[in-house]
């Protein structure tokens, strides 16, 4: 941060944190251990180079890796990267090339080395682990149109959660534990893979390493990992999943056991029953909760109007019709209630329409010179269609090969289903965020997209460790935190706390005097609390 100037302001912001963290997590120098490389050589480290990455993007600012020279002009660079690091050093070439060596080394073994010392350091419990997929779509065509090649992901069109199956893709898997929702495991795969065959694949893979090295003890995961095929491969390494609604006797299992609920409408109900789908003992439990109640409600009520005034109409057009026999008017209207879903037809019947030639009133006894047939009915819909699909989308099956109630009670397989599922959905959210530096992706290769796909776990996995710090760490000393509505929290959202940061500044006076500006009480109590190390990067220096 030399310069003539006398005075010059830099954002310090929430960077601080943010690099406090990276270093309490030890992941610079443990990726400069693990990567062997010519520091001679190098301006910037590999760690440094990833540091810098993950400061890009969880920086807020919309900016890509293009963009870092750029995002860290008006930054204490020093005071978060390390002495003697510029922003001239982290041109594209230099972060190319450490997405290159990361490559090189394998992204996924890479992480997997870093979430493992994390955990450790953060003291997390990882028997729990969350299974769950998501894509991201890129810019430009990559090898879509070219053979898959081994150790390199497939870019290509597939089932896109973006909505967007015009663009080719890239799909990101991940296994994130229970307590701060941090991945342990993320994978990059082509953009038409198959969730039900990457999570059996995944979990042959790397389910043993997992046991081993964090301690792994129950998987969870959506309806995906529910194939006969995947059950039999984990044996009984236990897991927790959702039944899907597609397999066969579902739905009647569901209206039966479900009568009572749908006329009492309980917060929350659920029954236990027993299953052996593809050879494999299970525990299910039923489960219906008011939620889902107005959720179906909603959905069904917009589909039924819609699937209503579609039948209305094709009734209407029918009705409007002639035919020259009766055949005829039987034969469209047997057709036409063919097609009824829930409507239904009351007293149908073809009545004839007399016509006569001449103009005026027909003489009495005039027979009619041609006969014509129309049909005629009612149509209503039918409300105990309506009824029984909401009450068959109230309800949900979570499943376990778990027998024991002891090692897992049903109470713990639904607080692990739901909401312990969404820690890993919401990680999800986080990196689809505009907000967040690879909203599309946009690199040269795939190789170095796989890569960065490991740089952005990498920056959820330090914004989930930031929040459990601040949370454990004001629980621990029984402290509070400004939140959003004039009051304080003991739990604050570390998208908050970046937020309350925003317009912390470093002063430079002269060449060596650093003064931190518009720092409050809170701030100075929340960095304290965290420890020395969070304190000396908000410090002033001499």
């Amino acid at each position: 941060m030399n310069t003539d100037e006398p005075y010059k302001s830099y954002n310090l912001d929430h960077l601080g944190l943010i690099a406090g963290m990276i270093d309490e997590l030890g992941l610079p120098k443990l990726i400069d251990i693990l990567i062997v490389q010519d520091h001679q050589q190098r301006r910037v480290s590999v760690g440094q180079c990833v540091k810098a990455m993950v400061l890009n993007g969880l920086g807020f600012v919309n900016r890509t890796l293009y963009l870092m020279p750029h995002f860290f002009k008006d930054k204490p660079i020093e005071r978060l990267l390390g002495e003697g690091i510029e922003v001239e050093h982290l041109n594209d070439d230099t972060l190319g090339r450490a997405l290159d060596v990361i490559y090189a080394y394998g992204p996924e073994e890479l992480y997997g080395q870093l979430a493992a010392q994390s955990v450790k350091r953060l003291g997390l419990d990882c028997k729990i682990g969350h299974l769950d997929t998501t894509s991201f779509h890129v810019d430009g065509v990559y090898n879509s149109s070219q053979e898959d090649s081994e150790g390199v992901i497939h870019i290509t069109q597939g089932y896109s959660r973006d909505h967007r199956p015009d663009l080719n893709q890239v799909v990101l898997q991940l296994i994130s534990e229970h307590q701060a929702g941090i991945p342990l495991l993320m994978e990059s795969l082509s953009g038409n893979s198959s969730d039900k065959s990457s999570f059996r694949q995944t979990l042959n893979n790397h389910i043993e390493q997992l046991r081993a090295g964090v301690g792994l003890s129950l998987v969870v995961a959506d309806s995906a990992l529910y194939v006969e095929e995947t059950l039999r491969d984990l044996g009984s390494f236990p897991w927790i999943t959702r039944v899907p609604a597609t397999i066969g006797g579902i739905r009647d299992l569901i209206l039966a056991v479900s009568d009572e609920w749908a006329l009492t409408r309980p917060k929350r109900a659920y029954t236990v029953l027993g299953s052996n789908y593809g050879g494999v003992n299970q525990r299910w439990l039923v489960v219906y909760t008011q939620a889902a109640h107005g959720r179906a409600e909603q959905t069904v009520n917009k589909q039924h109007l819609k699937q209503s005034q579609a039948e209305h109409k094709a009734f209407n057009a029918l009705a409007s019709q002639t035919f020259t026999c009766v055949a005829d008017a039987e034969t469209a209207l047997a057709q036409l209630q063919k097609t009824l879903r829930i409507t239904i037809l009351h007293d149908p019947k073809i009545v004839e329409i007399a016509s006569f030639n001449n103009k005026g009133r027909p003489r009495k006894g005039q027979l009619p010179d041609t006969i014509r047939y129309r049909i005629e009915a009612g149509i209503a819909s039918v409300l105990d269609i309506r009824q029984r699909k909401i009450q068959h989308k109230s309800c949900f099956i979570v499943a376990s090969n778990q027998l024991d109630e002891v090692q897992l009670s049903d109470e713990e397989m639904l607080e692990f289903y739901t909401p312990g599922q969404q820690k890993v959905e919401r990680g999800f959210r986080f990196l689809k965020d505009p907000w967040f530096m690879a909203d599309t992706l946009f690199l040269k290769s795939p190789k170095r997209i796989m890569a960065l796909m490991m740089i952005m776990t990498l920056c959820l996995l330090v914004f989930g460790a930031l929040e459990y710090r601040i949370r454990q760490t004001l629980e621990q000393n029984k402290q509070t935190f400004p939140n959003q509505i004039g009051t304080t929290t003991a739990k604050p959202t570390a998208r908050w706390v970046f937020q309350y940061f925003s317009g912390i500044h470093v002063l430079l006076v002269g060449r060596c005097k650093e003064i931190i500006l518009n720092c409050n009480e809170y701030h100075y109590q929340l960095i304290c609390l965290l420890g020395k190390r969070y304190v000396k990067l908000y410090a002033n220096l001499e």
